[in-house]
């Protein structure tokens, strides 16, 4: 059995390699867990200097990533990649490891000593998607690493290449083989490993059904999981907003990555007084992308990852229009939309959360627009879907901003952005957007495990 990657550009056959069968699997995991004692016994400031190594390495290769992305995914080349994204997370892991993982000392006394430790949870699974491939598996793998776990990294079909990559520079700044392995599995036989109790902690990112697939496969283990399911993220727009601000932040949260984001923009709601000409300014500015070859130096808007993906773009976007929607974007002003993976913009307007491209999870670059009265309609239809990932609020002032966020079903507020992970935050979900926390200290927490010390001295 063999994955291969079928690029977005062509439709060609980029990259071909064997799939690991379930003997190999579990001598892998086997592997991983007889080596995570003695990286565990390392210094925590070695760990940490070789992630850091890791990541020079992971820079001085980013050229041949960007293209490799582009080939695999789709991302245009002009945006060159993730190596920024990657080097700031790792940078606040480096910085800010020591005193996440620092004890809890409750008592140190002639004749007690108590506190709380953070050990490693032992081998880490983790299970990363195709839309930002580098800096998902980093939020897992790194701070995995860095708190003494060994890892076992699968990464998707699409990107398999990624995978390897980061072997190439864990390996070569120091994180022995067996401490971090890239097993291109399929699905029955990481399924298998899972029941088996191969794993101590799972990480996931994908889609509501893999997350229960996930769940289903390791019940009963008790492994620790996390899972980042995706979301419908809605973008408000409140009558104080700064309109060029908003449409530019919104429209870009919307369409960037050719909309292959988690935490993407999918709807916004714009006060009723602001509502026309935010749609005018936004149809103009979507007009503005050009879509195309990501080879291309010129192209903004690159073809989405698949042509399957692609197709549920287009099978959102007509349902609504077949149920009264409007769509603004004229398809002729994007020839490039050749009916394959490359696909153009779309803004609906006249929509309703009973149509699907306001409910279910999209992923492409189109965005649903509704006009609202006030605050309480706002956060009505923001809190009317499935997911709770991000929501954006547009507005100048930051107290109404944040009473309104603490009332949205959603793991992180935004006020006059969208689209950003800051890793000194706690990325979580809530509802079908999954649970469980990456990135921030909290991070390093769903890495490890406590263990409390009571240690009674010797008397006399």
């Amino acid at each position: 059995m063999t994955f291969r990657i079928i690029s977005p550009i062509d439709g060609s056959i980029y990259a071909e390699r064997p799939a690991v069968p379930l003997h190999e699997a579990q001598a892998a995991a086997t592997r991983a867990r007889t080596a995570q004692g003695a990286w565990a016994a390392r210094p925590l400031e070695d760990r940490v200097a070789i992630i850091s190594d890791a990541v020079e390495r992971l820079r001085a290769m980013n050229d041949t990533l960007v293209t490799e992305l582009a080939w695999q995914m789709g991302r245009p080349t002009r945006y060159g990649g993730e190596i920024a994204g990657i080097s700031e997370r790792a940078g606040w892991m480096a910085e800010n490891a020591a005193a996440a993982l620092a004890p809890i000392d409750i008592e140190d006394s002639l004749t007690f000593v108590r506190r709380i430790e953070r050990a490693p949870r032992g081998v880490v699974l983790i299970i990363a998607p195709w839309n930002y491939p580098y800096l998902v598996a980093i939020n897992g793998v790194f701070p995995a690493l860095i708190a003494g776990n060994a890892v076992v990294l699968k990464h998707s079909e699409q990107t398999m290449l990624v995978g390897e990559r980061l072997a190439e520079a864990l390996h070569g700044a120091g994180v022995p083989e067996d401490v971090f392995q890239s097993l291109m599995m399929k699905h029955p036989v990481a399924e298998a490993l899972m029941a088996e109790r191969a794993f101590d902690a799972i990480s996931f990112t994908g889609s509501v059904a893999g997350g229960q697939a996930v769940e289903r496969a390791a019940a009963g283990s008790f492994a620790a999981l996390d899972l980042e399911l995706g979301g419908k993220d809605p973008g408000y727009v409140m009558d104080d907003a700064d309109l060029d601000a908003a449409v530019d932040g919104l429209m870009d949260g919307a369409t960037f990555n050719a909309g292959q984001c988690c935490c993407g923009i999918e709807r916004v709601y714009v006060h009723h007084s602001l509502y026309d000409e935010f749609v005018e300014r936004a149809v103009a500015w979507a007009d503005g992308l050009k879509l195309g070859n990501p080879l291309d130096p010129e192209t903004t808007l690159g073809p989405m990852a698949a042509k399957r993906f692609a197709d549920t773009v287009r099978r959102h976007v007509d349902g609504a229009v077949a149920a009264g929607a409007r769509a603004l974007i004229d398809p002729a002003k994007h020839p490039t939309d050749d009916g394959g993976a490359y696909v153009a913009p779309q803004i609906l307007v006249d929509v309703t959360h009973d149509m699907d491209v306001m409910r279910e999870e999209t992923f492409g670059p189109v965005v649903g627009i509704v006009a609202v009265a006030n605050d309480d309609e706002a956060l009505a239809m923001m809190n009317d879907s499935p997911f709770g990932l991000t929501a954006s609020l547009w507005t100048r002032d930051a107290d109404r901003a944040l009473a309104l966020g603490r009332r949205i079903e959603t793991g992180t507020v935004f006020q006059n952005r969208a689209d950003y992970l800051d890793p000194a935050l706690c990325w979580t979900g809530c509802k079908l957007s999954g649970r469980g926390e990456t990135l921030s200290t909290l991070g390093f927490q769903c890495v490890t495990r406590a263990r409390s010390y009571h240690l009674r001295k010797a008397q006399g």
